[in-house]
């Protein structure tokens, strides 16, 4: 349907029947390995590609930064599985990618970032916003190639094999004018087979001490949340160990589920109450866990010599924590064959974890006064089952990541690894785009400034986002590190915006909030809103004092 959809569109002085350009041959071979849309901000030398997408059947969407483009990207690619891809014009357009590029390395996107580029001929003396794209890309990409006229569709399948295999990440091709407008007769795609998922050949040890295990502890990362839950499940059911996970692995198991404790990752006050769990285990599980998502803290966090299974897409030499066995190979996969065969038992016969639980839900409730608790608390209530949220990063980020009962898996969507700020409006774009659903976003003030643009881009996609804006006046999480370490206060405050004004002159509804009953009228209402929907929380920075 694709080929035949780029022949109809051919212009007449294309050349002759059966001739393409390059540019469609990339797009075609995006189509075909599952891309439906695609971001960026179209220049000059990539007009040829842009064309190219909308006649392969990929809509480009524009957006206001090429940073945001690439996190509308991830979260499409997280609401529906579709290949995420970014594009980007020479020059200013590539260098202002490289900080989602970073964020896909780090948070496991198999972003595919295309780029335009002049000719190398040309560039050797046309130096107008020119610089060598691949050696800017190249440490925070899987791979970056350089397309040449007939190799145009054997690039994308490599891309496309690079980026989704093993741990995914980013691969960048660099696309120059020429073959990007370069006439090419048909030929059949390269066939490049996608890797065949694997798991360990020897499974026995690992067997052993799970069936050996009266107190095994699961923890769950970042390597799962694309496809992990059900083996997960199921591996929980068989041993019966309770299960923590990371702020990017919640709602793995709904976290109604009892078997889930909480989430780990940044907060000192959950991480003492589980302490005590992870000292008491007699295994633990990591099940696609990377501490890159971890503050300092979970540096060494048991013992040596306890005994500790390692099941990862591929090994990475971090220095973080140590591990008896370490299982490389398919996270889910494997998970899935160490369930078979163990008996189902009855774990924690002295029932800790739930101990445990109860206590992280106290620690974490919402007191009488009006704050941030207050915030998320009435937000949840309000928000329908399945609704996705996303998080910007500081001092809102942890306490959500500790207080937000997620449903199911990717419903609270946040970069981890990098913790940058500017991405959760942009990922709760293209989250709304994939599902067609309203989306939460929560983001602080200083956060929503730095993308405020995109707003527009929410405007003229029509979608349902409620941006809900943690509005204290300053980099909160900045700030109180500042107090800890006894330091002056510098650089941390930023004046008054009125957000619901802004959201009004941008073509969507805003309020300004102050107390509890308020904003569950208007969340309410947003949540029956076609449009976009700005909630501006006013708090006190002062509480997020002692509050994770």
């Amino acid at each position: 349907m694709r080929n035949e959809r780029i022949a109809d569109a051919e212009p007449a002085e294309a050349g002759p029947a059966g001739f393409v350009t390059g540019a469609d041959l990339l797009a075609l071979g995006l189509a075909e390995a599952g891309a439906t849309h695609a971001f960026g901000i179209p220049g000059g030398e990539v007009l040829a590609l842009v064309d190219a997408l909308e006649r392969a059947g990929i809509r480009f969407h524009l957006a206001r930064h090429e940073n945001a483009a690439g996190f509308m990207a991830e979260g499409l690619w997280h609401a529906t599985g579709a290949l995420p891809v970014l594009v980007a014009t020479l020059g200013p357009g590539v260098a202002n990618a490289v900080n989602v590029v970073a964020n896909a390395q780090q948070d496991r996107v198999p972003l595919i970032f295309v780029t335009g580029c002049v000719d190398q001929a040309l560039a050797e003396s046309y130096t107008h916003q020119v610089f060598d794209h691949q050696a800017v890309l190249r440490p925070l990409v899987k791979a970056s190639f350089r397309a040449a006229v007939g190799t145009e569709d054997l690039v994308v399948a490599k891309a496309v094999a690079l980026a989704q295999r093993g741990r995914p990440g980013p691969v960048h091709i660099d696309l120059p004018i020429s073959v990007a407008e370069a006439r090419i007769g048909r030929r059949t795609a390269p066939a490049i087979p996608p890797a065949t998922p694997s798991i360990p050949a020897d499974l026995q040890p690992a067997q052993a001490l799970i069936a050996a295990a009266q107190r095994p502890l699961v923890i769950a990362g970042l390597d799962l949340v694309q496809d992990g839950a059900a083996a997960l499940d199921r591996f929980l059911t068989r041993t019966s160990a309770p299960l923590l996970t990371t702020y990017k692995a919640k709602g793995l198991v709904p976290e109604g589920d009892p078997r889930v404790i909480g989430a780990v990752g940044l907060s000192p006050k959950a991480d003492a109450l589980f302490r005590p769990l992870i000292e008491a285990a007699d295994l633990i599980v990591l099940t696609g866990y990377d501490p890159i998502e971890m503050r300092q803290g979970w540096r060494n966090p048991w013992p040596a010599g306890k005994p500790v299974i390692d099941i990862v897409a591929e090994p990475v030499q971090h220095g973080m924590h140590s591990s008896s066995l370490v299982l490389e190979g398919d996270v889910a996969m494997t998970l899935t064959k160490l369930s078979e065969g163990q008996a189902t038992k009855i774990g924690w016969p002295g029932g800790e974890p739930a101990v445990v639980r109860e206590a992280l839900r106290a620690a974490f409730a919402a007191p009488g006064a009006w704050g941030p608790h207050t915030v998320f608390e009435t937000l949840r209530h309000v928000a329908p089952a399945g609704t996705v949220a996303t998080a910007d990063s500081g001092a809102h980020r942890i306490l959500l990541s500790q207080m937000w009962n997620c449903d199911g898996p990717r419903r609270l969507l946040q970069s981890s690894g990098l913790c940058t700020m500017g991405c959760a409006l942009p990922l709760a774009t293209g989250a709304a785009l994939g599902s067609g659903r309203p989306t939460l976003c929560f983001v602080g003030d200083a956060g929503l400034e730095m993308v405020l643009g995109e707003l527009a881009t929410l405007r003229d996609l029509g979608l349902p986002v409620i941006v809900v804006v943690l509005v204290d006046h300053a980099l909160g999480l900045i700030a109180l590190k500042q107090r800890q370490l006894g330091l002056a206060r510098a650089g941390v405050d930023i004046g008054e915006t009125d957000f619901a004004a802004v959201a009004r002159a941008m073509g969507g509804h805003g309020a300004t909030i102050d107390d509890r009953e308020t904003l569950a009228r208007e969340a309410e209402a947003a949540f029956r809103r076609t449009g976009f929907t700005v909630l501006a929380c006013r708090i006190d920075a002062s509480s997020y004092e002692g509050a994770f």
